[in-house]
């Protein structure tokens, strides 16, 4: 990962690659912000801007040759968006920067110059050239390398609060780059053994414990969601449990996210086109693997249990068929109707182990429906569950800078549940998928304090890169849990 240190030096003086300095869009016109860069150099380009076509909208970046006064060898124009009152808001910033350094591959070096005046925006300037310096070139021979080196200029630079505001940072970009890794993954590299393997080789060294049910302990254990979905594949099931214990925990929060490393659909195949992005159907356990250890990274006063479940959904021989009735764990009766909702099917089974352990609340993250793509598009999460935890998650997001919309769970859709053999079926009415689907989860957590974050469309950035967002795997969502379970810490 691009390293990164914070510097109280001009950087105007400081020797790199490149300066990159904010321009925001104002009634006015582009306007160049105030930061740690001043003077002649500052006044030459704010003349310029208009001349150069800037705007200062979000995602913007021009390059242009330093001058004399600056030691770089380019300067890098980055817009942030529109002012709040007199500055920008911070999510602009980390876009920002975001999109500075994501259009700085194959750079060596850069100085930041963005307002960074406040220990929050140190945060966000930080978070956001991390996250845009992510590259995933794992199959490619020849790829521009990320921005290696980072110097963040503040007025803050020596103090312990900015510090520990860039250690956090790092620590989340090391979460979402850790994601990102594991949704881009092939799978023909990452399925469910191989992505225990990889919990236990990520856990290693940290105070977090790992714990893998293979497919005999799973049927042992009556987990017939995981054991069901798993069985059309030649690669069986799993289910990983990580514990982060810290002594004197003030709450317990489980979290389960969805492994399916590759969905075909099962019996009830998908169309070859839906299938070509159906490595990301495993971004949910990806987002809990990399949360525990943030979590355990921070050391976060919070007892945290996360649950991978994971699975391969494929045609074979073996599959489970429409109309089979599966036995979940803690009993329950499962009709499958559709064996391409079998996202659902494994989060249950997590479900009802994450519960029997007694968390003070649990929350699942999950691809889990093409509904929710349909109602909230491609950036926004979906939200649902007991009404006060749902509220955390969306106050979470908002400090986050993701963004997670409340959804509700209307009762009058849980009887197109209704089995006519079983207890529940696995899919109900076309309308509401989204929120059907959070029905039938809700069926497994009894009475725990719940939410369902639905994040299908947000996992997995299909369109071109944007901000400090790359195309591909996004690491959606890890930013909102982690700041939730800070809360939960009282930080």
């Amino acid at each position: 990962m691009t390293d990164i240190e914070l510097t109280a030096k001009d950087p105007a003086k400081l020797s790199a690659d490149a300066l990159v300095v904010a321009v925001a869009a104002t009634e006015d016109g582009p306007r160049l912000l105030p930061s740690a860069l001043g003077g002649k150099a500052l006044t030459r380009l704010a003349k310029a801007l208009p001349a150069l076509g800037v705007r200062g909208t979000v995602d913007e970046v021009v390059r242009v040759p330093a001058d004399e006064d600056v030691a770089a060898d380019v300067v890098v124009l980055t817009g942030v968006g529109s002012l709040t009152g007199q500055a920008p808001d911070r999510e602009g910033l980390r876009r920002g920067a975001g999109a500075a350094t994501r259009s700085l591959s194959g750079v060596g070096s850069a100085v930041l110059a963005l307002p960074a005046d406040e220990v929050d925006d140190v945060a966000a300037v930080a978070e956001g050239a991390l996250y845009g310096a992510y590259r995933f070139a794992e199959y490619r021979r020849t790829d521009p390398a990320p921005l290696t080196r980072v110097q963040l200029a503040s007025p803050l630079a020596r103090r312990k609060d900015a510090k520990a505001a860039l250690e956090r940072a790092v620590v989340l970009a090391t979460g979402v780059h850790g994601t990102r890794d594991l949704v881009n993954a092939s799978p023909r590299h990452l399925y469910p053994a191989t992505f225990a393997d990889h919990a236990r080789a990520a856990a290693k060294g940290t105070k977090v414990s790992v714990t893998v049910l293979d497919e005999k302990q799973l049927a042992a254990g009556e987990y017939g969601g995981i054991t069901g979905v798993g069985q059309g594949s030649a690669r069986p099931p799993r289910l990983v449990k990580l514990s982060y214990s810290p002594s004197r925990a003030r709450r317990h929060y489980a979290l389960v996210g969805k492994g399916i490393t590759f969905d075909s659909g099962g019996l009830s195949l998908k169309p070859a086109k839906s299938m070509e992005t159906m490595k990301d159907d495993m971004a949910g356990a990806a987002t809990v693997l990399h949360t525990v250890l943030a979590a355990a990274a921070l050391a976060l006063p919070v007892k945290v249990t996360g649950w991978l479940a994971l699975a391969e959904n494929m045609p074979g021989a073996s599959a489970q068929r429409p109309s089979d009735v599966l036995t979940m764990r803690g009993g329950k009766t499962v009709e499958v109707l559709n064996t391409d909702a079998e996202g659902r099917l494994v989060m249950a089974d997590a479900l009802v182990a994450a519960v029997e352990e007694g968390p003070d609340a649990v929350l699942d993250i999950a691809t889990l429906t093409g509904a929710q793509v349909v109602a909230l598009g491609a950036r926004v999460g979906g939200v649902m569950g007991t009404e006060d935890i749902r509220g955390e998650v969306v106050g979470a997001a908002e400090s986050a800078g993701e963004q997670f919309w409340p959804m509700p769970l209307p009762r009058e859709l849980r009887s197109s549940l209704d089995s006519a053999v079983a207890d529940i079926a696995n899919v109900g009415g076309r309308e509401g998928g989204m929120l059907t689907a959070g029905l039938f989860l809700q069926e497994f957590v009894a009475d725990t304090p719940w939410a369902h974050l639905d994040v299908a469309g947000p996992a997995f950035n299909e369109s071109e890169a944007y901000g400090y967002t790359p195309k591909g795997g996004t690491g959606m969502g890890l930013r909102t849990l982690v700041t939730l379970l800070e809360s939960a810490a009282g930080r």
